[in-house]
């Protein structure tokens, strides 16, 4: 399968950074908050550094620990799931997306306890099923599972909570 090439943002009106200032500025960028080398690449591009100085940047970030796409992968796993409720599947393709390696995308999923991943996808089709208006249990049940496998759960488990939550 294949991605889209991601377009730069346009740099209109943002003033290019020498690589003295960006370096500071991708330092504290990266300290925020878990960045992967897409997102700097792009930052770094919206100031018009591109080539073998952007590569630099990430290396010396890589270098100092700022930067980190194994960690950046967990947290995002996480995140996700934990505040946002996506499925394994929707978290892989969004690190797929953002060029992370599938070293790091199995490190990251391992992050995602079985048993709570079980629980939410419980708790969504219950939520889901007392919310749509559908007086045939055939159509409550697809929509319900329509909803579950776009956030990104496995159709398999979604058949089996919906089991659990809309008895046949």
């Amino acid at each position: 399968m294949s991605f889209p090439r991601k377009e730069y943002p346009k740099a209109e009106g943002k003033k290019p950074w020498s690589l003295a200032e960006a370096k500071t500025k991708l330092a504290a960028y990266c300290a925020y908050q878990e960045r992967c080398q897409e997102e700097v690449r792009t930052k770094l591009a919206e100031r018009k550094i591109f080539g073998e100085d952007a590569e630099n940047l990430i290396v010396l970030m890589i270098e100092e620990g700022f930067l980190n796409e194994e960690r950046f992968a967990k947290a995002y796993a996480r995140g996700k799931f934990n505040l946002n409720h996506w499925g394994r599947n929707k978290i892989q393709q969004e690190l797929k997306w953002r060029k992370i390696s599938a070293y790091c995308i199995k490190q990251a999923m391992k992050e995602i306890d079985g048993e709570e991943y079980w629980q939410t996808i419980v708790k969504l089709a219950a939520r889901k099923s007392k919310a749509v208006k559908e007086k045939s249990d055939l159509a409550l049940r697809y929509k319900t599972s329509a909803y579950l496998i776009s956030r990104g759960f496995e159709p398999d488990l979604v058949e089996e909570a919906l089991n659990e939550v809309i008895p046949k």
